[in-house]
């Protein structure tokens, strides 16, 4: 039986999905032959599928060094400098490539439109759309921007110009985003009943099934060992120096403080950084998660923890002593940071639970790896495991720590801006309290938001849906309400 080539494994690999076996294929070939394109390429593909994005810039660097010319190299180095904000470098190169006659053309002008809407260039955007070739032109995602585009003028036609492409001719990425643009302008329409059932048709058609017991298993064992006053093993490595992360929930403010924060000459924001579920998952691995991370030597845990600082400090704005780590995932992963990351900073934040969870179902996140997001229900479920460990797991690791209520920090920005400074050791500086002003371009589902100043306008937003909510919320709602008041 004939052996499959390793660069043919590759590419079937990726094309079935399974980016860590392609990773396991094209890293000791890449490591054999360093001026090899296909295997560097095979590389830096398989994590950007996994979502490491640091390191595939890392790759990607690597077949600069031979390769810059490739148009499949300069795509991807483009997508990944806009991933990692550098949207001039990433619009450089898209550019590059979008006018150019490669197969990569279509793909490149679809990242340079993304690129330009993300980063609020719509003028460029719109220049972009006027000029397109006819390949580009009849892409269904050129519609899609489009439509973004006469959402600033007439969000109802807009709306009608989405919905068409919420149909099952058109990929389901297509659909998903069209569908939930328009859930947003619905929103803003003040139509809330067609946003809310137009977002429940999207999960139903595009999330997939999700296994929301394995997710909130463990942690929540995590959770009930913290409340009974556990601690966390007391980690075998030296403490790190400059992390500061987020513990914390989507939407629940976290964009808004990395913005804030952002505007001090000391701190870099660092975006949603894979590092620490990539970290996690390092950890879970050595068969000692969660309850025997104690038991791992030092020469076990620095390798992980090292990989975490250096992709932190590579994305980190040069000349800036404190990375701030947006991370949405570190509320799942105490025990592994605990373990790894002695000496980090956290800022824990919380919302009331109903304008969090409102938010999260209306808002578009990742199909599969975010499939809790597709009901009220399970969202409940995931804010109850969250607010019962945090912040008893940050106390259980030792971690210094601030704990800001996101209601207070829109009405008293000074105030809390200077306590999560005090925590870094950092003097107050007055353009923190002006985020707006931030050029660093933000690809979440704020980057509407945090072009604004600080303002009161999402406080109550879950009153607009108040007929999805029941009786189960009165608990979570009531607890934040103490912590507002306290």
């Amino acid at each position: 039986m004939a052996t499959e080539p390793p660069v043919a494994a590759i590419e079937r690999l990726l094309r079935e999905g399974r980016a860590l076996d392609a990773l396991t294929v094209a890293e000791p070939l890449a490591a054999n032959n360093p001026r090899m394109l296909q295997a560097w390429l095979g590389v830096a593909r398989a994590k950007l599928h996994l979502g490491w994005i640091a390191e595939a810039d890392e790759a990607l660097e690597r077949l600069d060094a031979f390769a810059a010319a490739d148009p499949q190299v300069a795509l991807l180095r483009g997508i990944v400098h806009q991933r990692l904000g550098r949207i001039d470098q990433a619009a450089d190169r898209l550019r590059a490539v979008a006018t150019g006659r490669s197969l990569q053309a279509v793909e490149a002008s679809v990242a340079l439109g993304e690129l330009f809407w993300f980063a609020h260039r719509h003028d460029e955007l719109r220049a972009w759309l006027a000029s397109a070739g006819p390949a580009w032109a009849h892409d269904p995602r050129s519609a899609l921007l489009r439509a973004r585009l006469l959402g600033r003028s007439d969000a109802a036609a807009a709306v009608d110009a989405l919905r068409a492409l919420c149909v099952p001719e058109q990929a389901p990425q297509v659909r998903r985003a069209a569908g939930f643009e328009a859930v947003g302008l619905l929103d803003r329409l003040g139509r809330y009943r067609e946003a809310y059932d137009l977002a429940l048709a999207m999960h139903a058609d595009t999330t997939a099934p999700f296994d929301l017991d394995g997710l909130l298993l463990e942690t929540g064992r995590v959770a009930q060992a913290v409340a009974r006053g556990d601690r966390f093993p007391p980690s075998r490595v030296e403490p790190v120096e400059g992390i500061c992360l987020v513990a914390g929930l989507p939407r629940s403010g976290t964009t808004l403080l990395e913005q804030m924060l952002d505007r001090h000459p000391s701190i870099s924001g660092i975006g949603e950084y894979d590092g620490v579920d990539r970290l996690g998952f390092d950890l879970q691995s050595t068969g000692q998660w969660p309850r025997g991370l104690g038991m791992l030597r030092a020469e076990a845990v620095r390798p992980i923890r090292d990989r975490y600082v250096h992709g932190a400090r590579r994305l980190a704005r040069p000349g800036a002593p404190w990375c701030f780590d947006k991370t949405l995932r570190a509320w799942r992963w105490m025990p592994a940071l605990a373990c790894a990351l002695p000496g980090a900073r956290f800022i824990h934040l919380q919302r009331d639970p109903r304008d969090m969870a409102i938010s999260i179902l209306l808002s578009y996140f990742h199909p599969i790896n975010d499939g809790w997001t597709a009901s009220l229900e399970s969202i409940h479920r995931v804010v109850e495991v969250e607010r019962a460990l945090l912040p008893a797991a940050i106390e259980a690791g030792g971690f210094a720590h601030e704990s800001i209520v996101y209601e207070r920090l829109v009405a008293d920005p000074a105030g809390h801006a200077a306590r999560c400074l005090r925590l870094l050791g950092l003097e107050v500086d007055a353009a923190v309290l002006a985020p707006q002003e931030n050029r660093r371009a933000v690809f979440t589902l704020s980057h509407e938001q945090v072009r604004r100043p600080i303002n009161t306008s999402s406080i109550g937003r879950w009153k607009n849906y108040a007929f999805a909510f029941d009786g189960s919320w009165d608990a979570l709602a009531a607890a934040h309400e103490r912590a507002i008041t306290g």
